[in-house]
């Protein structure tokens, strides 16, 4: 009788994750994932790329795309990620995410990607119209993921579904080719406070750099002015904060306000309600801002700095896709004799 028990991955720990380079980065993106990213460097083995073949199943300019993968790569050194700890890289500089894309498309069934609710809202009612790779990118997605045989991801709730995805892949590529525990089942690392910033013109939407007003965002290139006045700008009620959490709930934008300085103060949101409950905006709004302009204003500086020197940056992605592609061959190579392909 066959044992079809799966066989736990006994490979390294290792953590991946990305961002594509078409917009500027802004405080959403700082709290919920670079300062996060710079964090796990310390702890597990860690590749960061720049997500810019995801970038092109929508249009993006070719004139910018090259420095928007600077920009995103500037953000990640200025946020703290170091190149002698993280990978850092360019997605279409290893071409074995590719590679592994296209034979993940022949393992993953067209009921699995039929289910995945981002294509459903990203294409709205143009479906016939979208590209086939936003359709399929969750695949790409996947192969981004095990190529590198990562064995842990950190998402929000948007992409939750994409990895159990990669998690269906994974398992059945393993049982097919009878190799069980060839690819890891990685584990979603659930981003914590700060993962889900509002708009500060909107405490019901997501801080978004689509929106067309730059009052809605702080811009991790902004200078220590800008921030301060979107601070002062942001959208609030009349009444002063609230003594508790439900209380707080029930208002967006002072909760968004709330939430913001207890991530920046790596605090919670009830400990920044105990020191300021019954104060108004008029007391909170400038302690705020001050907060923000200390910790994300030295982020714009180095950011700046960065982006004025190119070649440096260029060398760092080189060589991270360099390192990359190292760990990334091998397993497309192992997969290719799996499959059966002719010279693997």
């Amino acid at each position: 009788m066959t044992d079809h028990t799966p066989v736990p991955y006994a490979g390294p720990t290792r953590v991946l994750s990305g961002v594509q380079p078409s917009g500027a980065l802004h405080l959403g993106n700082y709290l919920g994932a670079l300062v996060k990213f710079a964090r796990l460097q310390h702890e597990m083995d860690t590749f960061i790329f720049v997500a810019d073949l995801h970038a092109i199943t929508v249009w993006q300019d070719p004139a910018l795309l090259a420095q928007q993968t600077r920009e995103i790569a500037a953000a990640y050194l200025a946020a703290g990620l170091d190149p002698a700890k993280a990978t850092i890289f360019p997605q279409s500089a290893v071409r074995e995410h590719a590679e592994l894309a296209w034979i993940f498309q022949c393992v993953a069934r067209l009921g699995w990607l039929d289910r995945m609710t981002q294509f459903k809202e990203k294409s709205g009612k143009h479906k016939e119209r979208s590209s086939v790779g936003l359709y399929t990118y969750p695949v790409l997605q996947a192969a981004d993921i095990l190529v590198y045989k990562a064995t842990h991801v950190p998402v929000g709730e948007d992409q939750k579904q994409h990895l159990e995805l990669t998690r269906d892949i994974a398992g059945k590529f393993n049982h097919d080719f009878g190799v069980q525990g060839f690819f890891p089942q990685p584990e979603p690392l659930i981003q914590g406070p700060g993962a889900r910033i509002m708009s500060l013109r909107d405490g019901s939407a997501k801080m978004s750099k689509s929106d067309p007003s730059d009052y809605s965002r702080i811009n991790l290139t902004d200078d220590a002015d800008a921030i301060a006045a979107k601070v002062r700008k942001a959208r609030t009620d009349p009444e002063p904060l609230p003594e508790t959490l439900e209380e707080l709930g029930a208002r967006p934008e002072a909760d968004n306000l709330v939430g913001i300085f207890a991530a920046l103060a790596g605090r919670t949101k009830a400990e920044v309600l105990a020191e300021y409950a019954g104060k108004g905006f008029g007391t909170f709004k400038p302690a705020l801002a001050d907060l923000a302009v200390d910790k994300l204003a030295p982020v714009g500086e180095r950011m700046r700095s960065l982006l004025a020197d190119p070649a440096e940056i260029d060398r760092i992605l080189k060589a991270g896709a360099e390192r990359a592609s190292e760990v990334a061959a091998p397993t497309v190579a192992e997969v290719k004799k799996l499959v059966g392909f002719w010279g693997a």
